[in-house]
């Protein structure tokens, strides 16, 4: 019998393993909250040789990831790891893998139903909720509110938006009003430009909160360029440390909450798929707030 391409006649060592192959299909690579989460994904990996891993960028377009879905289906891939755009145009391809018999890790944004093996991100309606309680408290529960809003056709925007606005309770805390929101779909270009429109309408801001942090950096920067950055206090999402925890760092955003991209809890569960081990329907990652005082010391415990 001929030898495989680049291995050996011989036979395989005992440490040798079949490649168990992942595929990763990712929303788009324009936030670097997403590259960032290939990135860790990719690392993870590199520390199995078995896992040989195939990655899909589908560039913020829902019809092209469920068409990239189906080509890594075609491929062969063992595991479908995918964050998806949104989640009702999603829900139907991840359920057609998962009834092929292919485990399905969804990773960070939901789809419906749970026609999928594991969910895996952290808890956004809690992120929201300590966004909207530190609102209210370092405003005294008076304030002309900015929210930018990620893509509410996807989960985290949705949890996020709900759990903010539970959080700040304005049946306790009338005096917090929204003036002004806008879905970015979570793009920095996005944010700044609704921010323009929103500083053109408002003579005075108090606070913008953004669904992530390139939202809050893109709204700095308009407010900044009219010389209006010191009005008003800017929270975000995510804390990636060259991006988020360095605009606390810079002085730039007030708060941010981390974000996991969940790499390390998605490669461990898709080894004990591989292996026939259990794993939980969903894992729940942690967060930790960010501010100036405590940005130094990895930032802070939610309460």
């Amino acid at each position: 019998m001929p030898a495989a391409a680049g291995g050996s006649a011989s036979a395989p060592g005992p440490a040798a393993q079949k490649p168990f192959v992942i595929g990763v299909s990712q929303s788009n690579l324009g936030e670097p909250y997403r590259v960032q989460m290939n990135a860790d994904l990719a690392r993870e990996a590199k520390a199995h040789p078995e896992l040989r891993m195939i990655f899909k960028d589908a560039q913020n377009d829902s019809l092209r990831q469920r068409a990239q879905v189906e080509e890594l289906v075609s491929q062969g891939v063992q595991l479908l790891i995918i964050s998806p755009k949104e989640s009702a145009p999603l829900t139907a391809p991840v359920a057609s893998v998962y009834a092929q018999g292919i485990p399905v890790i969804v990773l960070d944004r939901r789809v419906e139903g749970d026609r999928f093996t594991t969910f895996i991100g952290p808890d956004n309606r809690r992120i929201g909720q300590a966004a909207g309680k530190w609102v209210v408290s370092t405003l005294g529960g008076k304030g002309k509110l900015i929210e930018l809003e990620g893509l509410m056709t996807s989960s985290p925007a949705r949890e996020r938006h709900d759990g903010f606005w539970e959080g700040v309770n304005q049946k306790q805390n009338p005096g917090i009003e929204v003036v002004f929101t806008a879905d970015t779909q979570w793009l920095e270009p996005n944010a700044r430009r609704e921010m323009e429109s929103a500083l053109a309408a408002h003579p005075h801001i108090d606070l913008v909160f953004a669904h992530n942090d390139p939202g809050a950096h893109g709204a700095y920067l308009a407010a900044k360029a009219l010389g209006r950055e010191r009005e008003m206090k800017f929270v975000g999402i995510d804390a990636l440390p060259h991006e988020g925890v360095q605009y606390v760092r810079d002085g730039w955003l007030d708060v941010t909450f981390a974000y996991s991209t969940c790499a390390r809890e998605a490669i461990d569960s898709a080894l004990a798929i591989r292996d026939q081990r259990p794993v939980a329907k969903e894992i729940i990652v942690g967060t930790r707030r960010f501010e100036r005082d405590s940005v130094e010391q990895g930032g802070a415990a939610l309460e």
